[in-house]
């Protein structure tokens, strides 16, 4: 195929996913509004693809650039002239490093564990999974869903190698009280996840959250997120050299060169790297604060919009520009359905299921391009939740529920996994679904562990070689 031809087909391939630009697709994406950065950080990108990151002594532009990064990260995020970091490909990696620094600090620990609000991201999850690590799940307050320090506190015991709080939390948009947690904690490794907020807060004066706050020993804060840089890239910070050591790896154990490395990857293109380099020098920080308070503004005013509309309620106190909303008990209608019904005129916000104090939710996150489409945003959603008030609320048979709500996925077969999902409306080779209402409805009755078999199977029906 001629280059012109493969560039043809990818545009039309392209054509059937989710706007990145234009400020309507209310998660995966942050759209500055800017044009000429996403043309930088594709040109900055292009000329240092080519580049591998792993030994930056071949590359010292890489190096150079990295180091320019976590310096203006560092003093974003309150750091001191002892305070080192790494680049990643994103927030999970920085989340997974920030552990494994934490479990290999503490070899003598046989059973490590982290201590987490139930609100934290899952990429600790993930972490702790990979790391054999224990995670010690704390509620936070029903209401607020802010992490409760003395409960944090309470959770910690000679196993803990890593307390994790939120800056702020992705499913509601609410900053844990940091500087109350790290007063009560007593040497112990303290993480602070600033992946979503850690490029906004600051412009925005929340109070103390990063590494003004004594105790904080990390941070991670994604580029690729409010610094409005092409994905992925992540920074973790840690408040010295000593603490950022134990996430390295050496191995000079094969005939082949010392293999050395900052980061879980080895070859790591420059593209990322030199696009945020790019982007974060040209937007500056007079640049990044007016994007800040552009994207508070309009998550302030679709706030209100919300919460001005029969049946809906905001959850919590969202300070940043992430915010989650549900339906009120007897509203008479099904908040999946509002989701479908935005997807139809053209907006996506992400649908959450419900877990422990917090129910299905609608979560949105808000940026830079969002200002000056709140009214069309909020007159969109209106008109959807009088569709769904109008359709009536989802309903599964009982019977259906008690049974999937009994199923044990570690008995199950492929064949019947293949099966519930054909009745769940995510099987058969019919494509993608355009209406999720009723499949969700389904998988919200189903337990956790079952949930989460069933769409991995769905998952791996989706990646097959064509």
């Amino acid at each position: 195929m001629t280059a012109e031809d493969v560039l043809r087909e990818l545009r039309e391939l392209r054509a059937g996913d989710l706007p990145t630009h234009g400020g309507r697709t209310l998660a995966y994406v942050y759209d500055s509004g800017l044009s000429e950065v996403d043309e930088l950080g594709a040109a900055a990108h292009a000329l240092a693809s080519s580049a591998n990151g792993l030994d930056p002594t071949a590359f010292p532009s890489l190096l150079r650039m990295e180091n320019d990064l976590v310096g203006t990260a560092a003093r974003l995020l309150g750091g001191t002239a002892e305070t080192v970091g790494s680049v990643t490909s994103g927030g999970t990696e920085s989340c997974l490093l920030a552990v494994l620094a934490a479990r290999d600090a503490r070899p003598e620990v046989t059973s490590p564990s982290i201590v987490l609000p139930t609100t934290a991201h899952a990429a600790f999850h993930k972490a702790a999974h990979f790391f054999s690590a224990r995670v010690v799940s704390v509620p936070v307050d029903p209401v607020t869903f802010r992490a409760v320090p003395e409960a944090m506190a309470a959770a910690v015991d000679d196993t803990t190698v890593l307390v994790v709080a939120s800056a702020p939390s992705y499913a509601h948009g609410v900053l844990d009280p940091i500087p109350e947690i790290a007063a009560l904690l007593d040497g112990v490794r303290f993480h602070v996840d600033a992946c979503i907020g850690g490029w906004v807060l600051p412009y925005l004066d929340p109070g103390p959250f990063g590494f003004d706050v004594p105790g904080v020993t990390s941070v991670s804060v994604d580029l690729h997120k409010y610094a409005y840089c092409p994905k992925g890239v992540s920074v973790l910070l840690h408040a010295d050299a000593g603490l950022r050591r134990t996430h390295y790896f050496a191995s000079a154990d094969w005939p082949g060169y010392t293999m050395l490395n900052t980061t879980v990857q080895s070859t790591r293109s420059g593209g990322p790297l030199a696009a945020a380099w790019a982007v974060v020098r040209h937007v500056g920080d007079e640049g990044y604060a007016k994007l800040a308070s552009a994207a508070r503004e309009a998550a302030v005013e679709i706030r209100a919009g919300v919460e001005a509309l029969d049946g809906l309620r905001v959850l919590g106190d969202p300070i940043s520009t992430l915010l989650a909303f549900t339906v009120d008990t007897g509203a008479g209608f099904d908040l999946f359905t509002v989701a479908d019904e935005m997807r139809e005129r053209g907006w996506y916000v992400q649908p959450q299921f419900a877990h422990g104090s917090s129910p299905a939710n609608l979560h949105l996150t808000v940026t830079a391009a969002n200002r000056g489409s709140e009214k069309e945003f909020l007159v969109d959603l209106a008109a959807s939740v009088e569709s769904a008030r109008e359709s009536g609320p989802v309903v599964i048979d009982p019977q259906v529920a008690e049974f999937v709500a009994a199923l044990d996925p570690a008995t199950l077969t492929p064949e019947q996994f293949a099966g519930m999902l054909a009745t769940a409306g995510l099987g058969g080779g019919a494509g993608l679904p355009t209406r999720m209402a009723e499949i969700n409805a389904l998988l919200a009755t189903a337990p956790g562990p079952l949930r989460e078999r069933l769409l991995l199977e769905f998952l791996g029906a989706l990646y097959t070689a064509s």
